[in-house]
């Protein structure tokens, strides 16, 4: 574990300090006073853990002296709690260095979550429907909202593909280890043989963009309008309201039609387009800074097998940390914290791991 220097814990509380200071005089202009309040918003907490750091060792640095004395019974007395105090200042230790570890910025964003059947056929859409169902309900035990921003669906059920938005605190943090390839493996309802087959389907997760953070020239937009087709409504039909969205400097093309306004079609292709450009531009940022190295729980590469969901067992396994849960209703259920918690905890120790390399 990489200690961090006394000096360092101290420049921590003193700039949390002179950040409070500047905040409390009401001098400040209001741009520049939330500008201060953001900055001491992301440090307080970073702060905190620090002046637990040095508490901790100061109260360890007195309790050696402690452990010195002449006194049997003060000494054993002092030996006892340093015991205790190694312990939670290991703790505290720990907590620290992840508070240093440097952020994704898009960690607290909304996402686009993807969804699209594999090989598979009518299986793999069904399958694909089963992830978007555990989505929604993993989204609902967080609190946060999920919208439907397209869909087209197999005639047996389920989806060929699906997008949606999923809004709310801290989502692409816990969702971005989704990206990749999910597999199935059961015996299909239209199997009379009882075998088992194996189907996929791919999931993207994507920090969803504001018009701030990509700027979409008109001459670099091609957009089309037509008729929309297959099923959405009564009235899909009869108007020309679907949209095409070629953007031409990359060739991204996003197509829009499940809402009846033509408007409300480009909206939503909009912020699909903007997403995936977001997207791309940190992948080239993320390229630039780390070259190669990819990381152990994935590289949200969508073409990686990341997950195994095996019904006869009742046991779905995350190939990427080797881990197995026997609990497969409940996952399918939105039941994923373990999994999820598992993810995050070996991406930062990862991250800390290269920290001290």
């Amino acid at each position: 574990m990489t200690r961090i220097s006394p000096d360092k814990i101290a420049a921590i509380e003193a700039r949390r300090d002179e950040l409070q200071a500047m905040m409390a005089t009401g001098d400040l202009p209001s741009d520049k006073f939330v500008a201060v309040s953001k900055e001491y918003a992301e440090l307080e907490p970073v702060a905190a853990a620090a002046g637990a750091v040095r508490r901790l060792r100061e109260e360890a640095a007195s309790l050696a002296e402690m452990s010195r004395d002449g006194d049997p019974e003060l000494r054993a007395m002092a030996a006892e709690e340093l015991h205790e105090n190694e312990q939670a200042l290991a703790e505290a230790e720990h907590a620290l260095a992840l508070a240093l570890l440097p952020r994704d910025v898009a960690d607290e964003r909304a996402a686009m979550l993807e969804i699209r059947a594999g090989t598979g056929g009518d299986e793999a859409a069904l399958f694909a429907g089963d992830l978007l169902r555990m989505y929604t309900r993993y989204a609902e035990r967080q609190g946060w909202k999920v919208e439907m921003i397209s869909a087209s669906t197999s005639e047996a059920g389920g989806y060929k593909e699906v997008v949606a938005s999923v809004a709310g605190k801290g989502v692409f943090a816990k969702l971005k280890f989704e990206s990749g390839v999910h597999r199935v493996q059961r015996v299909p309802v239209t199997e009379s043989g009882g075998r088992i087959h194996t189907s996929a389907a791919t999931v993207a997760v994507l920090p969803e963009a504001e018009e701030v953070d990509i700027e979409i020239r008109n001459e670099d937009l091609r957009v089309d309008i037509y008729r929309s087709s297959g099923a959405g409504g009564q009235h899909v039909n009869t108007t020309d309201s679907a949209i095409r969205l070629t953007h031409l400097p990359t060739g991204l093309v996003v197509i829009q039609q499940d809402q009846r306004s033509q408007h409300k079609n480009r909206d939503k292709a909009m912020q699909v387009l903007r997403t995936r450009l977001y997207e791309l531009e940190r992948e080239r940022l993320a390229s630039e800074r780390s070259g190669a190295r990819k990381s152990m729980v994935g590289s949200g590469d969508r073409s990686e097998r990341i997950r195994t969901y095996n019904f006869p067992q009742g046991r779905v396994t995350d190939h990427r940390i080797n881990l197995t849960l026997h609990r497969l209703p409940e996952i399918l259920e939105g039941e994923m914290d373990e999994m999820i918690g598992a993810l995050v905890a070996e991406d930062e120790a990862e991250r800390l791991a290269a920290l001290e390399s």
